[in-house]
């Protein structure tokens, strides 16, 4: 882990902090309680427990920096967007040196697609005006912010090597970690901009519960052969659409 190559390079971590995942992205509930790392027993403080998404003073102290180094996938409504830039608005006013472990944008910093943020319906599933598929890597996200927002935190961003816009995860030749217990794949970030968009539709199941979550919709008055055949017909490169059914949690 992060940590652990840490504290073997000498670096005294005094705390860790992490997102709606937990730090080990493994955690899929409404809310993930404060904990202690098992392995180092540092403190291990939620960015989201019980609505309360934000870096306290409290959490601070002894912190004489933050790093920030989570894989994203591009996506404005994955949390992780949002945990970062709120992190770095703490940073600044607590006057910490912000460092960002730059990692891909797994689905291409070249595509850029979907409605921007209406902005009264900020929150920590979009805390900054984008479009839904935003093409950005966090350090990127996180320069821009720093800057719209006119933080004038101090961020440092450590850049990647040899990724390129166009690269696809796949292409990266890095091991797939799930960054979230549902996502599971590229596929799956693939779909997830649009079919996670009106998750919050009622009765509306975008495979959670199943082997392949994102990578499938699932409604009571969803008629999956009439479905298939329409978005089929329509012939969108490289898209085709298989009918299925569903038994799983929405």
């Amino acid at each position: 882990r992060n940590v652990d190559v840490m504290l073997a390079a000498g670096v005294k971590v005094t705390a860790l902090f992490g997102p709606e995942h937990g730090i080990a992205g493994t955690q899929d509930q409404p809310t993930v309680a404060d904990s202690r790392d098992q392995a180092t027993g540092l403190p291990v403080f939620s960015l989201y427990a019980n609505s309360r998404f934000r870096l306290t003073p409290e959490m601070l102290r002894g912190v004489d920096m933050l790093v920030f180094d989570i894989q994203d996938v591009g996506v404005r409504f994955f949390t992780y967007n949002c945990t970062m830039l709120f992190a770095m608005e703490a940073a600044a006013k607590a006057n910490l040196p912000f460092y960002v472990l730059d990692r891909p944008d797994p689905i291409t910093g070249l595509h850029v697609e979907g409605p921007m943020l209406d902005p009264d319906l900020q929150g920590i599933t979009g805390c900054f005006n984008l479009p839904v598929r935003h093409g950005l890597t966090p350090g990127e996200l996180a320069t821009m912010g720093n800057a719209e927002r006119k933080w004038n935190a101090d961020l440092h961003v450590i850049k990647m090597q040899s990724w390129e816009r166009g690269n696809w995860f796949d292409s990266t030749g890095l091991p797939w970690v799930d960054p979230s217990p549902n996502m599971r794949s590229l596929n799956a970030a693939t779909l997830y901009p649009g079919l996670a968009l009106i998750e919050s539709s009622k009765n509306y199941s975008v495979g959670r519960g199943t082997d392949a979550p994102f990578e499938q919709i699932g409604a009571e008055w969803v008629h999956g052969v009439e479905l298939a055949e329409f978005l089929n017909a329509r012939y969108i490169p490289g898209v085709r659409v298989y009918p299925t059914h569903l038994n799983a949690k929405t």
